[in-house]
């Protein structure tokens, strides 16, 4: 070995030992366990985490949890078996109000609306008096409740006792619906915009019916889920979830070459698929947290009078934390 090729090598011996000390391997991600439905929407966006390994980007490992039932993931939450759900501010508020330390961001605005098929004669809530409505989610569900609140605010009309009102399955409404065995259906957002893809239209929206009862804007209807106790001991955690969240909505809002990635994961092609992702796109959130929260006050107050104890619990007010602040 010459001269200069002995300098050349104790040069790169130094030069791997600076390296090597002068650096310190990044922490392990973080895991983050969360728990979904295995059919529902919001696999549509963890599935653009992983798949751009957005998660890892954030310093977090997403581990998606499979249930059958949307009770399965709470029992799940509650028993400390996964850090993250999706559910609605109104089962938050109730589990605070009984003194559970769970809170709220939100994931998406889209909500379910009032479906009649294109040439119907039906041009207004007030029209639907002595129909046949399929309402999907029960009772208590709570854009029933709110377009029961609408219909008497707007038109004096009590739904369920001047219509023939059909409860069941969101799959199964809309099939009957389809078949023509219903008048109109309010449904779950995604059942209505494959409605909407496949001759129907909006007669009103959830959302309609809220801005007429006093939101201001759009009011995330559904979000993630979490003690306040593990965001506390896993800042990191929660902080990267919630930016991989973001960077995926941001993703799935400007690329439509991204919905055609996802098309077998929605089970949609075609006109079906365009319908869904403007719809879902339209949920995004983009609203200040104090906004999301003020309207989410009124809208408690007017469920609570229209379903009672058995909707909201104890609770009067929208119980304080609800709605996660980072700081």
């Amino acid at each position: 070995m010459t001269g200069l090729h002995q300098r050349l090598f104790r040069f790169c011996i130094l030069l791997a030992l600076a390296l090597g000390f002068g650096t310190q391997a990044s922490p392990a991600a973080e895991t983050v366990r969360v728990g979904v439905l295995k059919f529902g929407t919001v696999n549509w966006e963890l599935d653009t985490i992983k798949q751009h390994k957005l998660d890892e980007k954030h310093g977090v490992n997403v581990d998606v949890r499979f249930f059958a039932s949307e009770d399965a993931t709470n029992v799940a939450m509650m028993a400390g078996d996964v850090d993250i759900i999706v559910t609605d501010w109104l089962w938050v508020s109730r589990q605070r109000a009984s003194g559970e330390d769970l809170t709220f961001v939100p994931y998406s605005s889209s909500v379910g609306a009032l479906m009649v098929p294109d040439g119907s004669p039906i041009k207004s809530l007030a029209d639907l008096k002595g129909k046949k409505i399929g309402v999907a989610g029960g009772p208590l569900d709570k854009s029933w409740l709110l377009m029961q609140g609408y219909a008497k605010h707007q038109f004096s009309l009590d739904l369920p006792a001047q219509s023939e009102i059909v409860y069941g399955t969101p799959p199964l409404l809309a099939e009957k619906a389809q078949q023509g065995e219903l008048d109109a259906v309010l449904n779950f957002w995604n059942f209505c915009a494959r409605l909407e893809a496949n001759g129907f239209h909006r007669l009103v929206s959830t959302s309609d019916a809220a801005k007429a009862l006093g939101a201001t804007g759009d009011v995330s209807a559904i979000g993630y889920i979490f003690h306040d106790k593990w965001a506390d001991a896993h800042p990191d955690a929660i902080a990267g979830f919630v930016k991989a969240s973001r960077d995926a909505k941001a993703l799935l809002r400007s690329s439509d070459e991204e919905w055609q990635r996802l098309a077998s994961v929605v089970k949609a092609e075609g006109h079906e698929l365009d319908v869904l992702r403007d719809r879902y796109r339209d949920g995004i959130p983009d609203r200040p947290i104090e906004d999301e929260q003020a309207d989410a006050m009124k809208l408690y107050a007017i469920l609570a009078d229209l379903g009672g104890e058995r909707l909201v619990g104890p609770g009067k007010t929208l119980a304080p934390g609800t709605f996660w602040r980072a700081d």
